[in-house]
């Protein structure tokens, strides 16, 4: 069960961005009460610099990618994927992180510093991973912020062919089986193609801060509180 949330730093949260901006802020620390207030205001950190580094920027993107929880895509193929691995949840979240960060992947962001943080606010009972197994391995998942209605997803990884897709599939399940779970919110940052073949759409920032204030009434899934 999450702690109680800690107090953020001193730093102003309360931005007021332009329509289509999405970088609304930089500096602060990555503090776990930092972190938490800001995914509340609809803020998440990722590093301006090249891979992520420093200076550490806070966004709010402006149109923002949502999974609504029933229009997930399941392929044919994927579905026939479904039963071949084995679904954990926080077992082996370190390992989906590193996964998550491998320099070599197209786009790599999680610094260091990112991954302890938000191993802080796993330890805390705040950050959670969907894992993926097969024959005993770990082969693919994600992870992110459970905070009330909310899931804030970071990032996902595979080492087989649909793993990623089967650990997203089996998150969409746990947020459906919650109550309300119309007004629950799946976040993805942003829409790429990849996320949009699944079904991620965007919402216009207003749209979004809306739904957002709506979702943290709610309490978390069970998996996840």
């Amino acid at each position: 069960m999450p702690q109680s949330e800690p107090p953020p730093s001193p730093w102003d949260l309360d931005v007021d961005p332009e329509a289509g901006e999405d970088l609304v802020g930089v500096g602060a620390d990555l503090a776990p009460g930092t972190i938490l207030a800001a995914y509340r205001r609809g803020l998440f950190p990722m590093g301006i610099g090249s891979g992520g580094r420093a200076p550490l920027g806070w966004w709010s993107p402006d149109p923002r990618g949502v999974l609504p929880l029933d229009s997930l895509r399941v392929s044919r193929s994927l579905r026939r994927m479904l039963p071949r691995f084995e679904i954990r949840i926080d077992t082996a979240f370190a390992d989906v992180v590193r996964g998550c960060a491998d320099p070599g992947r197209d786009g790599a962001w999680i610094t260091p510093a990112i991954a302890a943080a938000y191993q802080q606010l796993h330890e805390l009972g705040w950050a959670h991973s969907v894992e993926c197994w097969r024959n005993g391995d770990l082969v693919g998942g994600l992870y992110g912020l459970a905070i009330g209605g909310l899931f804030a997803g970071e990032s996902m990884f595979h080492r087989e062919r649909d793993a990623s897709k089967v650990a997203l599939a089996a998150l969409v399940e746990v947020m459906r089986a919650a109550d309300d779970s119309a007004r629950r919110l799946l976040d993805v940052q942003w829409r790429t193609e990849h996320l949009a073949s699944l079904g991620v759409v965007e919402l216009p920032r207003e749209d979004y801060l809306r739904r957002l204030r709506d979702a943290l009434e709610l309490a978390p899934p069970v998996p996840f509180s």
